[in-house]
C-alpha cells in the first residue's frame, strides 16, 4: 500500500509549503510517495517531479479522472490531503472506485464548512477520515470541542529546516530593523503594526518592515501616507527568501487577529530573531513569554513598542530569548521529527492492514 498526498495548489502558503516538506523528504523502503497539485510558484521546490502530477485550479471532474489513475495504477491505500476539497475528492473517488482508501486529513486553517455547519462538518470527519492530523494543540482542542474523535486526531508540529533557517548571530547594526512577514491581509492584521511603528517616532534609529503580498496591499500603502511615516516604514512586497529577511531582522512582530500555528514564528525562532507576538492560536506552544519571546495578551501599541525598546536596550535578555527559542525549535520542532512523526502514523495504518491480511489468510487457511 502507497501513499498519496495531495493538496490544491503549489502558490505560496503554509499548507502548500508543507506540501513541498512531504514531497522533498517522505522516505520509506517499503512505501512509494506520490503528489497531485495545481501548479503554482512553489512547484520549483518540487523535487520528485516523476512521481508529481499536474491538477486543474479549476476543472473537478480533469482532477478526480487523475487521482482516479494514480489509485489504480500505484496500489495507493493512503490518501493524504491537505485541504477540505482534496478530503472531497478522497471522499467520491473512495465510493466510487469502492476501494479500501484510507483518507487522511491535515487540518491547516479555519473552513467555511466547519464554520457555517459544523454538524455536517463532525460527520464527515468522525465517519470517512482515518486521521487527522493539527499543526497545534490549539486546533486538536478545537475539533474536540466540536466533537470530533479524539483518537483519530494527532497533532504533528509543521517543521523548520534547520539547514536552510540556520542560526545567524546579529550584526550590530544601524538603524535597527523591525519586521513583519505575512500575508497583507486584513487578518494579519498589519494595520496595527503601523500603528505601533507610529507609536516608535521618537526612536530615530528604527526602521519597520513589512514582508509580504496581499488583498490589502493598497490600503497598507495608503495608510502609511495618511501616517506620515514612510520615512519610518517600507515595503518591500512578496519574499521568496523567507530566511534572509528573517536574518536581517532585529525583531519580528506577529499582530494577527486569528492564528492556528504561524510558521514565520518558528522560522524567526530557528534564525535567531527575537519575537514579540499576540497570543492567538497555538503560538503560546512555541513562544513562552519572557523566556524565550513576548506574548502579548492584547493589541496594545504602548505595550508593544515598550517591548521593541526592552529588547533592542537589553542585551542580556535579548540574547537569553534566541538561545531559548534555538534549542525549543532544535529539540520540538525540527524538520525531521514532522517527517518521522507523519510516517510513523502512515505505518500504523499499513501495519494495520497487513495485520488483517495476515488474519484473513489464516482464517482461510484450508486444513
Amino acid at each position: 500500500m502507497n501513499v498519496l498526498v495531495v493538496t490544491d495548489k503549489l502558490d505560496m502558503g503554509g499548507a502548500e509549503n508543507y506540501f513541498c516538506k512531504l514531497e522533498n523528504e517522505l522516505s520509506h523502503p517499503e512505501i512509494d510517495f506520490y503528489y497531485a497539485a495545481a501548479e503554482g510558484e512553489l512547484c520549483v521546490n518540487l523535487q520528485n517531479k516523476k512521481k508529481f502530477s499536474n491538477l486543474s485550479r479549476k476543472n473537478h471532474l480533469h482532477n478526480l479522472w487523475v487521482l482516479k489513475r494514480i489509485i489504480r495504477e500505484n496500489s495507493i491505500g493512503i490518501y493524504h490531503a491537505n485541504s477540505l476539497r482534496m478530503v472531497f475528492y478522497g471522499l467520491v473517488l473512495k465510493w466510487f472506485m469502492k476501494e479500501r482508501l484510507h483518507i487522511f486529513y491535515t487540518k491547516h486553517n479555519v473552513t467555511q464548512l466547519e464554520k457555517y455547519l459544523p454538524l455536517v462538518f463532525r460527520k464527515i470527519l468522525n465517519r470517512f477520515i482515518k486521521r487527522i492530523i493539527t499543526v497545534s494543540d490549539f486546533e486538536k482542542f478545537q475539533l474536540i470541542d466540536l466533537a470530533i474523535d479524539s483518537r483519530k486526531i494527532k497533532t504533528i508540529y509543521n517543521g523548520v529546516d534547520l539547514q536552510q533557517f540556520a542560526f545567524q548571530r546579529k550584526k550590530n547594526q544601524i538603524p535597527k530593523k523591525v519586521g513583519i512577514l505575512a500575508r497583507i491581509s486584513k487578518e494579519k492584521n498589519q494595520g496595527f503594526f503601523l500603528e505601533v511603528a507610529e507609536a516608535c517616532l521618537h526612536h530615530p534609529d528604527l526602521i519597520f518592515y513589512i514582508a509580504g503580498d496581499g488583498p490589502d496591499y493598497q490600503s497598507i500603502q495608503q495608510q502609511i501616507i495618511k501616517l506620515g511615516i514612510e520615512d519610518k516604514v517600507q515595503m518591500i512586497g512578496a519574499v521568496h527568501t523567507p530566511e534572509r529577511f528573517l536574518k536581517d531582522m532585529d525583531v519580528l512582530l506577529v499582530t494577527s487577529h486569528r492564528e492556528v500555528f504561524p510558521m514565520v514564528v518558528l522560522e524567526s525562532m530557528a534564525v535567531g530573531t527575537p519575537i514579540i507576538s499576540i497570543n492567538r492560536g497555538g503560538i503560546n506552544e512555541a513562544i513562552e513569554n519572557d523566556k524565550n519571546g513576548y506574548l502579548l495578551q492584547e493589541h496594545s501599541k504602548r505595550e508593544f513598542s515598550c517591548k521593541i525598546e526592552e529588547l533592542l536596550s537589553n542585551d542580556l535578555k535579548r540574547l537569553q530569548f534566541i538561545k531559548e527559542a534555538r534549542k525549543k525549535v532544535e529539540t520540538a520542532f525540527s524538520l525531521q521529527k514532522m517527517i518521522q512523526l507523519t510516517l510513523n502514523e502512515y505505518l500504523l495504518v499499513l501495519n494495520e492492514k497487513k495485520g488483517n491480511t495476515t488474519s484473513d489468510k489464516k482464517m482461510h487457511k484450508p486444513f
